[in-house]
């Protein structure tokens, strides 16, 4: 029986109809299909390192890992030595994420993961996974960046879990179908490209009353989302997305944008397990303080 409503001769590609069931074939998935796969756990045994520090991230400089590298470096800033910390690179293109020892940490096979060697109860080494979980464990521990005020605090979480829900509509939709997907398929990059415009719209209309996202202090929220949405701010997202999406228009969002770039913290941050760009700008592990001056990728270079 024909599909009235959806003619398959008007599916992407021309004739597609959806089966059944649906079966994961190896070539699903344009240019990630070598990692991508619809099961969990590890494909490959491979030992997890562990540096001298007691914070070990394993992580990649994507939004998501630099949300945990700013926060490090910023703690650091703020003089918690306790912060110190060893970042190793989890290279997603190869497939790191499912190695044994990765998975161990985070069973879900996503950077960034975290262990803590001196947890502050003292026992064994507790694991943490999913950034915006990182982000508050971090802030807990070291008392810094998350409000105290329960309603400064609460608006904190609340701008955090926004940017939780929110940001896969930008990478997973918008930033899939507009710069990585195998074809151009003008239906998703309207409906997600509207998506983002409307988030963009929600914090330049919150960033015109307010300094941070939490309100007058800077905090987690504003680390969460700055890797994210001032990323494409910069137009620095999914090849020529800013001009794209018109983003010089949310001039609050701009003017955050830039004060949280000035910040030495997010500048580190933001180098560590980074492996693309300006060479300079790209530290691939980061063990030591040391590291920002001796170990940028372009000095070993021409070592």
């Amino acid at each position: 029986m024909t599909d009235t409503k959806f003619p398959p001769e008007n599916n992407l590609p021309a004739g597609y109809e959806p089966p059944k069931v649906w079966t994961w074939e190896p070539g699903n998935g344009g240019q990630f299909a070598s990692v991508n796969r619809p099961i969990a756990g590890s494909t490959q045994e491979k030992e997890r390192p562990v540096g001298r520090h007691p914070l070990q991230l394993y992580s990649l400089g994507t939004p998501n890992g630099v949300k945990v590298t700013i926060m490090l470096e910023e703690l650091l800033a703020a003089g918690h030595a306790g912060a110190e910390y060893d970042a190793w690179l989890i290279n997603i293109g190869k497939g790191d994420q499912f190695g044994s020892g990765f998975v161990e940490v985070n069973p879900n096979s996503k950077i960034p993961a975290l262990m803590d060697h001196q947890p502050k109860d003292g026992g064994a080494p507790l694991r943490v996974f999913e950034s915006g979980s990182i982000l508050v464990y971090l802030a807990e521990k070291f008392g810094a960046f998350l409000p105290t005020d329960p309603r400064a605090r609460t608006e904190a979480m609340n701008w955090l879990f926004w940017q939780m829900g929110s940001a896969p509509f930008l990478g997973g939709g918008f930033g899939h179908f507009y710069a990585y997907a195998p074809m151009k398929i003008q239906y998703a990059i309207d409906r997600y490209a509207m998506e983002v415009k409307r988030q963009m719209d929600v914090l330049d209309r919150h960033l015109a009353e307010h300094e941070y996202m939490a309100g007058s202090e800077y905090s987690i929220a504003d680390m969460a989302i700055w890797p994210w949405y001032g990323r494409l701010a910069m137009k620095d997202a999914y090849n020529d997305a800013g001009d794209f999406l018109s983003v010089d228009e949310y001039r609050h969002v701009q003017r955050w944008t830039k004060q949280i770039g000035e910040r030495s913290g997010v500048k580190r941050g933001s180098m560590v397990n980074r492996t693309s760009g300006d060479p300079s700008t790209q530290l691939h592990e980061r063990h030591d303080a040391s590291d920002f001056d001796t170990k940028t990728q372009d000095k070993i270079a021409k070592a």
